[in-house]
């Protein structure tokens, strides 16, 4: 499988661009899985459901099954966040995998920024950076690409990846 990753401030519409771009790569035929980094307090169960019950009673495990979908929670409880590189080996088989956060992993990555942020870039200090998809003009040498032009994003992912 590929790995590609999307680093950015909060806000700077990484999910938003990944989530324009899994159409792309899927009408390319590849099966596209996707990891995320949240916050410490991130929750997508909700209190009441059983599988929350369980958790709360403390199972360190939950496994949701349907028709339709499943899913696997998993209770870190005093044990420390797994690295990328443990959750990879988690994920089904797939063609591509993109990661949006976990910025200080040595993937190769595009940076999204947002001037309006009043953030600084990211990509100076961060040499797994290969472009920036941006809404501004940078004097800095690196690839620019305009973050609301999907199929060129997708374009240089693919190439970028030896998938294309």
């Amino acid at each position: 499988m590929k790995v590609f990753g999307f680093a950015g401030w909060s806000g700077s519409g990484k999910t938003t661009l990944i989530e324009k771009l899994i159409p792309l790569f899927v009408a390319e035929g590849l099966r596209v899985v996707v990891i995320k980094h949240a916050h410490h307090d991130f929750d997508v169960d909700e209190p009441g459901k059983d599988s929350y019950r369980h958790r709360m009673a403390g199972a360190s495990e939950v496994m949701v099954s349907s028709s339709r979908r499943w899913v696997l929670m998993h209770e870190l409880r005093e044990s420390p966040e797994p690295t990328l590189e443990e959750l990879m080996q988690h994920v089904s088989p797939c063609d591509l995998l993109l990661v949006e956060g976990f910025k200080k992993e040595a993937i190769p990555k595009l940076e999204v920024y947002r001037a309006t942020l009043g953030k600084p870039l990211l990509f100076p200090e961060d040499p797994h950076i290969v472009a920036v998809a941006g809404d501004v003009a940078l004097t800095q040498n690196i690839l620019l690409i305009d973050i609301n032009n999907h199929a060129q994003v997708s374009d240089f992912v693919l190439k970028h990846t030896g998938i294309k």
